[in-house]
């Protein structure tokens, strides 16, 4: 062998070896799939009194992996530390009515998004922010941000002093972080039914969440005096909707869980499902 001809064998040999953990990682075959969700973020995913979990991601991430073959387990886990367990191996998807958003995006994957609501408040119906302009009315931060933008400009004379509580490490609370600090105090709390009691309580003014959860939510009996207020607010930094969070490094699982949202949606599965928990249809269109 001539010394042009062993160099290029050992070129091919170690590109072949570099590439080795590489091309295994994207042939791994999936038959068990470890499942964390949050456990207190009705009705995407909430806890019953006897300690099992239930809610639309409940019934959806079953229908999921019997259409993917695999077996999968599902636990709760607390929201603010859910990403970095992902990257740590300690399960394999997150299913938290968690939104793919670009910042997210930086350091995971997210397959296409199984639903979607967008971000309202909510405050007590003796309250004047009741009267909040534009209720219902949707605005994108994706499709027209200056309008977005313009929305909230006309809301911060009426939250001017006032405090807002919001899920910490959420949309939200990066929402009213960019969009509201400077106007109104922000208050974080570790899950929605902790700004809830708070709510009720009138230890706050308002509170900050996607429009599914404070609907359920708005409609308990311990909540009987919260309502919806003011106008929604989606897309942008929002995030385009509900995803199943993954590791960048398993592209094989994202493929499985893309390819069995397709047929959910397709079916009328997802909207079954939203009707039975949010009383209305979350298919992503």
């Amino acid at each position: 062998m001539t010394t042009i001809s062993k160099i290029l064998a050992l070129a091919i040999a170690g590109a072949t070896l570099a590439l080795g953990p590489a091309a295994t990682a994207q042939e791994k075959t999936w038959t068990k799939v470890r499942i964390a969700t949050e456990g207190a973020f009705a009705p995407w995913n909430f806890t019953k009194t006897d300690g099992t979990l239930d809610g639309f991601e409940i019934e959806l991430y079953q229908d999921l992996c019997k259409r993917m073959k695999v077996e999968c387990t599902i636990e709760a886990q607390s929201f603010d530390g859910m990403i970095p367990a992902l990257n740590a191996g300690k399960f394999d998807a997150i299913m938290a009515g968690m939104s793919a958003t670009a910042k997210r995006e930086e350091v995971m994957a997210f397959t296409q998004s199984y639903g979607t609501t967008g971000q309202t408040f909510a405050v007590l119906k003796s309250s004047a922010l009741v009267n909040l302009p534009d209720k219902e009315q949707v605005f994108s931060l994706a499709t027209n941000e200056a309008g977005a933008v313009a929305e909230i400009e006309k809301l911060k004379p009426h939250l001017k002093g006032k405090t807002i509580g919001v899920q910490g490490s959420s949309i939200a609370a990066n929402f009213l972080d960019k969009y509201l600090k400077d106007v109104a105090e922000i208050r974080e709390y570790k899950t929605t039914e902790q700004h809830d009691l708070d709510l009720t309580a009138g230890r706050i003014d308002m509170i900050m969440a996607s429009t599914a959860y404070l609907t359920g939510a708005a409609g308990k009996p311990e909540n009987e005096q919260m309502t919806l207020a003011g106008p929604r607010f989606q897309g942008g930094m929002l995030g385009r909707g509900s995803s199943v969070g993954l590791r960048k490094s398993d592209p094989e699982l994202k493929a499985m869980f893309d390819k069995a949202i397709a047929e959910a949606k397709a079916d009328g599965t997802i909207e079954k499902l939203s009707k039975k928990y949010f009383g209305f249809d979350i298919t992503p269109r």
